[in-house]
């Protein structure tokens, strides 16, 4: 269970920083797309920043304590922070790429609560898998 809850952990910190890479750039998106692109960052942050609490209930319901700062999210995250405002078209590839691993993190997840036996967190994250598997589509769309 102690590995299941780890790589919950991890998932929880991988989410986080996707989302604010995603709110990042719907603040700072720029060029002719402009409302079309800010609008789609937007769906996607505020999509994925409502999962965040559902995560960190999975990991209490796992009978630990979800990381909530921002030190610990930057050891545990699989995602590279932004420090630069790209171009729109970058910004769409490095988020395709940050959800791949995302994707990878929760397949990793599922994995290990299969294993596990722990029916209800493998049902909450086979409803991730779906929901970021549409986001990758989704963002190679405009690629």
């Amino acid at each position: 269970m102690e590995q299941l809850i780890a790589e919950m952990k991890k998932l929880l910190a991988t989410s986080f920083s996707f989302y604010l890479k995603a709110h990042n750039y719907h603040w700072n998106v720029t060029g002719p797309n402009f409302g079309q692109y800010h609008d789609f960052f937007g769906d996607l942050y505020e999509e994925v920043h409502a999962s965040l609490d559902l995560t960190a209930e999975e990991i209490r319901k796992l009978n630990s304590f979800a990381p909530g700062s921002l030190s610990r999210y930057s050891e545990l995250t699989e995602v590279e922070d932004e420090l630069n405002i790209p171009p729109a078209a970058i910004m769409f590839e490095r988020l395709a790429a940050d959800n791949d691993t995302l994707l990878d993190v929760l397949y990793r997840c599922r994995e290990l609560a299969d294993e596990e036996d722990a029916a209800g967190t493998l049902d909450y994250l086979e409803s991730r898998i779906g929901v970021h598997e549409k986001h990758a589509w989704m963002l190679k769309a405009f690629g």
